[in-house]
């Protein structure tokens, strides 16, 4: 049996997220039923974690077992050849049987690309999320930074979370500004549901003078999810980096939705 690590990237909004569902189109649907074609045998995915409906990735990373043994570009040029133009593997390798694409992880980063402008885009549409609210660039920041290390993040997930502790510790969350774009990046050990989209939601609420800053405190406080505003849209949301040990020696190259950044790889 031999164990294949892959990275993928994948444009989120004509699919109902990543995990394998009947009846709708899903990431993991698509890779495996690739994965098929090739390997002459059903097999199971498992990613580094589940994005929703709309949402994007650049780096999301997944492992799978096959009996079969096929050269290494099977699993990067002969998959792309069989997948969608949205979906691309970056690359793959052979890992060993202790690795795993999820329980190995050390950190995760998403990135959240957000068009502040009166107008909604045409042609970043489903791209980019959207705010038409006047924000306050220095109340964005001191509000990211509001979410930095280990708190309980019991209002900020869905109701249908299904993880064990709502506590989760972010190592970095900051923004930066381009012109009517704004970058957010975030990094932590872990993610609820919904976790991203409902800080920023938040985030917006108060740079745009509807809350004041210690509405954030408030809402760790008051560990109830009806006490924050709505959910934000997915559009904008991307899983850009997931970070394992050097033992695995894979190819982490760094991801960013900015594609005039350095490259840091």
């Amino acid at each position: 049996m031999n164990r294949i690590a892959a990275e993928v990237e994948y444009c989120g909004y004509q699919y109902h997220g990543w995990q394998r569902q009947p009846d709708v189109r899903t990431i993991q649907n698509e890779i495996e039923n690739s994965i098929f074609l090739i390997a002459g045998e059903h097999v199971e995915t498992f990613a580094s974690g589940r994005t929703d409906t709309g949402v994007h990735a650049l780096g999301q990373v997944f492992h799978f077992n096959v009996k079969a043994s096929r050269p290494i570009t099977a699993w990067v040029k002969g998959l792309n050849a069989l997948l969608p133009n949205s979906i691309r593997i970056k690359w793959a390798q052979e890992v060993s049987q202790q690795f795993h694409a999820r329980y190995s992880v050390l950190n995760r980063e998403y990135q959240y690309l957000l068009y502040n402008h009166a107008i909604q885009s045409a042609v970043y549409d489903g791209l980019v999320g959207w705010s038409y609210h006047q924000l306050d660039n220095t109340l964005v920041k001191n509000a990211c930074k509001k979410f930095e290390g280990e708190h309980d993040f019991s209002s900020f997930r869905s109701s249908e979370c299904q993880a064990k502790s709502p506590v989760r510790t972010i190592n970095l969350f900051n923004c930066e500004f381009f012109g009517n774009f704004y970058l957010f990046k975030i990094q932590a050990n872990g993610f609820l549901h919904h976790q991203i989209r409902n800080m920023l939601a938040t985030i917006i609420t108060v740079s745009r003078g509807a809350k004041e800053l210690n509405y954030i405190d408030s809402l760790f406080d008051a560990k109830d999810r009806r006490m924050a505003p709505p959910t934000f849209m997915p559009d904008g949301l991307y899983l850009t980096n997931i970070k394992y040990d050097d033992e695995w020696a894979l190819p982490q190259k760094y991801n960013s939705v900015n594609i005039f950044a350095h490259d840091k790889s």
